[in-house]
This record gives C-alpha cells, structure tokens and sequence, in this order.
C-alpha cells in the first residue's frame, strides 16, 4: 500500500490533491503538513495532519515521512501589487515560501526520485514563471526560479538513469481555492486535483492546463515580443484589479 506527502494540503488545491489521493483504493495514509489550521470539515480517515512553517530552519520533521512513494507540494502565496508598493519584507518571505523549501524538501527525497522504484513527485508552480508578470513581480521570481531548479533536476535525474521526473504544475488562476482570500471548493476543484495526479503517475515533467485553449497563445506572444505581451498583462491585471 502506497503512502503520499502533501505540503501545503490544508486547503486550496493542496487539500483537493491530498482528498483526490486518500480516495485511491491503493493509498492507505496521506500526510499533510501545513502552516494553516486544518479544518475538521475536511478530515479523512486516511489523513495524518501536522502543521509546520516552511520558513523555520529545522526541516527534520520532513524525517517522519521516510516511506512515502508520493510527495506533492503546493504550498505558496502571492499577492497583486505593483513593485514599488511592496514591502521589503516581502522579497526574502516570498522566496523563502515559495520557492526555498521546495528545494530543502526535494533534496531530502531525492534518493527517492534517483532510485529504480517508482516515486511520483510534482511541485506547483505558476504560469507567471514562464513570463513576465505585472503586478506579480516577486512571486513569478520565485515560480521563475522554481521552473528552472525543477527542469535542471529533471536532466540531472534522466542523465543518472533514473525512472522518475518531477513534474512542474503551472495553471493560470485556479477556480474554487483560497489562493486570492477565498473558500476552498473541493467539488470544483476536484477534477483539476484528478489531472494533476494523473499526470504526476504518468511521470510527466510539465503539466500546463489549459495550454492548447489559452496558454499557448499567450506563450507564443511573449516569445514574439515579450514588451507588447507585459504591457498587456499590466492592462489585463489593472482591470482585474478595479473588479475586486
């Protein structure tokens, strides 16, 4: 019987890939560690729950979950706002959520990731890593830097001839989570939960949703000028932001 290793699950789509999970027949415990309250309106069996903040030093508690075959992490935050109105704080607490733990946590399991068996691994990113984003400089920096670090590992890992990749997760905005303040909806997003650990039990390195009906578009024109495609996202973001 299978185990897996959520990071971030206590809401959001974190909760809904940990619930996706505790409802395979094959797993029989599913680890949540978050610095979030877990709500016992979503409590499950198969849950083990552990709060922890990602920008503590000691990470030993990560030694607790030596015999899991599944780790996904999808902790994170960002907030719309210009540059110059962010914090300075900000900068180093951006990074070291989003984007140093992802690799302290990789580098404990990676003797899993390298080995012959199978480990499913998958981190969530952001489509903001892949271009420049307005409005959310700081966290496409750190997504940015995620999108690099997880694509340098996966040669690494190919080259060593392993069987395992981590798979880079990076949607848009994501209806039904409590991303942006809101109230996490596990029947919306359920079936996006199913996609990405489909893709992640294929050992797929990417996972863009929505890619053939938006994002490859939107890829296509940052590539062909990256100035016009930022100055667009700077207007979609503005009009975003009267709307809230």
């Amino acid at each position: 019987m299978r185990k897996a290793l959520v990071v971030g699950g206590a809401n959001g789509i974190g909760l809904s890939i940990a619930t996706e999970l505790a409802n395979k027949q094959d797993i029989e415990k599913v680890y949540i560690v978050d610095k979030a309250f877990f709500s016992d309106e979503y409590s499950n069996e198969k849950f083990d729950v552990y709060q922890f903040d990602l920008t503590q030093e000691d990470y030993s508690i990560f030694d607790k979950f030596k015999d899991i075959d599944t780790l996904m992490i999808t902790a994170g935050f960002g907030r719309l706002a210009l540059f110059k109105d962010v914090e300075e704080e900000m900068i180093p607490l951006s990074f070291n959520v989003n984007t140093i733990p992802v690799m302290r946590i990789i580098k404990r399991f990676y003797h899993k990731l390298e080995s012959q068996q199978d480990f499913y691994c998958g981190v969530m990113v952001s489509i903001a890593g892949f271009m420049s984003s307005p409005f959310f400089s700081i966290y496409a920096a750190t997504k940015a830097a995620l999108k690099v670090f997880i694509e340098s590992v996966n040669v690494e890992l190919f080259k060593a001839g392993s069987i395992n990749q981590i798979l880079n997760v990076s949607p848009g905005s994501l209806k039904g989570t409590s991303f942006t303040n809101g109230k996490t909806d596990l029947s919306v997003t359920a079936p996006m939960a199913q996609a990405i650990i489909a893709e992640m039990e294929k050992k797929n390195d990417l996972f863009i949703p929505q890619y053939e009906e938006v994002f490859k578009t939107v890829l296509q024109r940052y590539q062909d000028d990256f100035r016009k495609e930022g100055a667009h996202s700077y207007d979609y973001k503005l009009e975003r932001l009267s709307r809230l």
